[in-house]
């Protein structure tokens, strides 16, 4: 018998069908969803029906706090009780009910009723009655009223914005309420498209009149020295110069952190956490292509990625390696010419670490049903496991940045303090010195770069700079 968390297959190729099995799959942690969306999205010819797709499976991830609000308002027991399927096949329908103006009502319910009943035997009852009547009671019932923000402060947030209850509730009480609405207002908002220019290759300049000349309307980035933002989503794949490797997709907070490195052309680098390949490769363009950079990673999946992305931006110096970053004693021993104590030797490290990504949760919205304040603890162990096991593979005098998307003290100031305590010939350095004029208003007072709650637009990113003095 089919599982549950599939459409049926009468309607498989249905746009709101193929929406509802993306965001059962957004369900699991097996595959990220980018992933699975672009595999989809290959068999889904019709612009208009890509459009609805996109917008169905991002619009109720980015709502889906607002949306069970208010279908809990309106059902006789609560959502979490109802299939997985049922659940989603409600925040489809209450989605374009409250939040799409170009779907009629009358159209919203019928197409979520059908596949409801599309879907009987897969979960071996009807659930279209409720359905049905679940949805046009969002037409019919009053709207209820908020909670009171200064009563229950993280529940409005929560709801308001679209943020997890538990991360709303913990900004509330280490920022207090005006800077949480900062964060919760920074982490819901739609991206812009963001593109780092490969100056290899060409100019900021170049790039912006090359896309003007095409018609595409874009802007310099405000912050990033190397940064071009798009004035409209679009397919940056069919835009000029992206087969010449003249851009790469970058978000201009993690543009201002491979610069902290101060790599050269002639070093050995170790990129720990290298794919899909942005820092890595911003690293070489700095570099002029000339060194050796080791791109670490431990699924070969993933530096596929990363090999298409070297071979797009035209770029040689970067050399990917299947590897656990927490055992160097295990790395291929080709990776550099100059090892100590059995290890390899690097001028400059880069730690790009795992983390609980709740800086781009406006990016990757489907990170909030698999992100739980508990996994910040589990981030950290693994944090500090590769910061200690890469640590002697930094030559005396050598470089470390760690960075990390996380805009929580756990994975940032708290692993660094901890690493320092343990290792006391590291010293921190200020990134100031590495940074353009226009970052240093998030050069944080113990040196690091922050960008969490920043009102231009930019991800929550955090990084800072360490040397080996011993």
């Amino acid at each position: 018998m089919p599982g549950t968390d599939e459409p049926p297959s009468s309607t498989k190729y249905s746009p709101r069908s193929v929406a509802l099995s993306l965001l059962l799959a957004s369900q699991r942690h097996d595959r990220a969803l980018d992933e699975v969306l672009d595999q989809r999205m290959k068999s889904v010819s019709d612009p208009r029906d890509r459009s609805l797709i996109m917008e169905l499976v991002y619009g109720v991830l980015r709502r889906q706090e607002p949306l069970d609000w208010r279908l809990n308002a309106v059902l006789t027991k609560p959502l979490p009780k109802l299939p997985a399927l049922v659940q989603m096949l409600l925040r489809i329908g209450a989605y374009q009910l409250l939040f799409l103006d170009r779907v009629p009502a009358s159209a919203a319910v019928h197409e979520t009723v059908e596949l409801a009943k599309a879907s009987s035997r897969q979960l071996r009852r009807d659930w279209s009655a409720l359905v049905n009547a679940v949805l046009r009671n969002l037409i019919r019932l009053p709207v209820p009223n908020l909670p009171d923000p200064a009563i229950h402060p993280a529940e409005f947030l929560s709801i308001s914005y679209g943020i997890p209850l538990w991360l709303s509730q913990r900004w509330v009480e280490r920022m207090g309420y005006g800077q949480a609405e900062s964060a919760c207002q920074a982490a819901s908002v739609i991206p812009s498209i963001t593109l780092r220019v490969n100056r290899s290759r060409l100019t900021r300049d170049s790039l912006l009149e090359q896309f003007a000349k095409a018609g595409v309307t874009a802007h310099s980035t405000a912050i990033s020295p190397v940064g071009v933002k798009l004035d409209r989503g679009q397919d940056v794949s069919s835009l000029p110069g992206f087969e010449a490797g003249d851009y790469y997709v970058e978000d201009e907070a993690a543009q201002l952190i491979p610069p902290i490195l101060d790599a050269h052309p002639g070093d050995a680098i170790l990129d720990a956490c290298a794919a899909p390949g942005g820092k890595v490769t911003h690293l070489a363009e700095l570099m002029d292509d000339r060194g050796t950079i080791v791109a670490l990673d431990s699924k070969a999946s993933r530096l596929d990625l990363l090999r298409d992305n070297c071979r797009r931006l035209r770029l040689h110096s970067i050399v990917p390696i299947v590897g656990d970053a927490r055992r160097p004693g295990d790395w291929p021993e080709e990776i550099t010419g100059s090892r100590h104590a059995g290890l390899p030797q690097f001028d400059r490290i880069l730690v790009d670490a795992p983390c609980s990504g709740l800086g781009v949760l406006r990016r990757h919205p489907e990170s909030k049903s698999q992100r739980l304040e508990s996994t910040l603890t589990r981030h950290q162990i693994l944090q500090g496991q590769i910061l200690e096991a890469v640590a002697p593979c930094l030559r005396p005098g050598g470089v470390l940045v760690y960075s990390t998307c996380s805009t929580e003290t756990e994975e940032t100031e708290e692993v660094i303090t901890r690493f320092c305590r343990t290792y006391p010939g590291w010293v921190r350095e200020s990134v100031a010195s590495w940074l353009p004029p226009t970052a240093l208003p998030f050069v944080t007072e113990q040196g690091a770069l922050s960008t969490m709650c920043n009102r231009v637009g930019m991800d929550g990113f955090y990084a800072v700079r360490l040397r080996n003095m011993s």
